[in-house]
């Protein structure tokens, strides 16, 4: 079977979840066997994984015929494309572009991030994916999450091919219900035209057919999972002195809960002073955290690194002895997974997807400050605790693995397409 699939972020490049659970999911598809996979993305670098994967690049898919030869078009893009492929893809060119802002091989130009200007990149984007989606032999399409549901539709209304959505999270999360109209209309305008919808949890499936009065029947819940670590990454040891450490490792956003954290790290400070927390990620929020701690007095035993990706993500974890994430609400949530991969134990908000697959970590609501404390407290002290969510933890996200979810995706994709 060949799926087409459009994305955002793609390893190692990745600004949060979705890029993570992306490379999961296409590496444990193709794991299954029989499955042929193109996998769209705004700007690959060249280091990509492509061992599972073909990556094309909007940003190296002509949109405007340029008269250029082979040899110039492989000093252009020869890291990150075969120049055939650019060749075959002008050949698919179905309009005029030329009066917007191309280069000189007729690509537009795309930053790979969220940048000021994201709507106008989701535009183009889906532009691109009229000419990609002309050129590739595919049987389904697959769009993740919303800034690619528009492309996933221009696919499927050139080529009549049907199209899988999978909503990896929804604006009701990322607004705390405080939904931007626009982005509101684009996930649902996807939800529409799509022919099934994934959901990474049963909270968003709820809210995908509550909030966006979807019927039932066309959505289904595929729980993420971990991809299982290298040897390098599980042999990493970091030093640790006699203070325990706390750690909340994502987005510092108000969808996140970072306030609750540092709330129950002013708590637990009040009657254990051998225990440090470390903030580590970046976002909107972060100034606002600073001075939160500060006010409460905490300051000197609080951290904030900054944004961590790859290897750093480990060694932050192997240098903590608790994980935290109080997500106010959390599609899924793979920070914990992976956090227990590395014999962390995790506090998890019950308002989580991961909270309806987690067995072996502490759940407490979001808000609920004093409960968080109370946990943290616990795992800090008590060894025995420590160790059987430490153990349990290990056993127990071992078996989250990505084929299993990748075989449940298939099996949309059969049942979509009448096999």
């Amino acid at each position: 079977m060949k799926a087409l699939m459009f994305g955002w972020e793609f390893p190692p490049h990745i600004l949060g979840g979705l890029g993570t659970a992306s490379y999961g999911l296409t590496r444990g598809m193709w794991e299954c066997g029989d499955m042929d996979i193109t996998f769209v993305i705004p700007k690959p670098y060249g280091d990509e994984d492509r061992s599972f994967a073909h990556i094309i690049g909007t940003s190296q898919t002509p949109v405007a015929w340029r008269d250029v030869n082979r040899d110039y078009v492989e000093s252009r893009i020869g890291k990150v494309m075969d120049p055939e492929l650019y060749f075959r893809l002008r050949d698919h060119i179905y309009a005029d572009f030329n009066y917007m802002r191309t280069n000189d091989i007729g690509c537009i130009e795309f930053s790979g991030r969220y940048p000021d200007n994201l709507l106008e990149e989701i535009n183009n984007y889906s532009i691109t994916a009229g000419v990609i989606a002309r050129t590739v032999d595919f049987d389904i399409i697959h769009s993740h999450d919303w800034l690619t549901y528009p492309a996933g539709i221009h696919a499927k209304q050139v080529t009549g091919k049907p199209l899988v959505i999978h909503v990896h999270a929804t604006d009701y999360d990322r607004s705390r219900g405080n939904v931007n109209p626009t982005v509101f209309n684009i996930e649902r305008d996807g939800m529409l035209h799509a022919d099934h919808i994934i959901t990474v949890s049963d909270l968003t499936r709820r809210t995908v057919i509550e909030k966006y009065g979807i019927d039932a029947s066309k959505v289904t819940t595929v729980h993420n999972a971990v991809v299982p670590l290298d040897r390098e990454l599980l042999d990493i040891r970091m030093p640790k002195g006699k203070d325990k450490v706390v750690t909340f490792l994502g987005r510092i956003t108000m969808q996140k809960g970072p306030e609750y954290f540092v709330e129950a790290a002013a708590k637990v400070l009040r009657n254990n002073h051998n225990v440090r927390f470390v903030m580590a990620g970046s976002g909107d929020m972060m100034d606002k955290m600073i001075q939160l701690a500060a006010s409460r007095g905490i300051a000197d035993r609080f951290h904030f690194p900054g944004f961590q990706k790859g290897r750093q993500v480990y060694e932050m974890l192997a240098a903590s002895d608790v994980y935290i994430m109080p997500s106010v609400s959390e599609p899924f949530g793979i920070s914990p997974l992976e956090a227990m991969q590395m014999g962390v134990p995790s506090i998890i908000s019950k308002q989580s997807g991961c909270a309806e697959i987690l067995t072996n970590v502490i759940k407490t609501d979001y808000w609920d400050i004093d409960a968080m404390a109370d946990a943290i407290n616990a795992i800090v002290s008590y060894p025995a605790l420590y160790k059987q969510l430490r153990e349990n933890g290990l056993a127990e996200v071992n078996q989250i693995t990505w084929d299993k979810a990748g075989r449940k995706v298939i099996d949309i994709y059969n049942k979509v397409l009448g096999r």
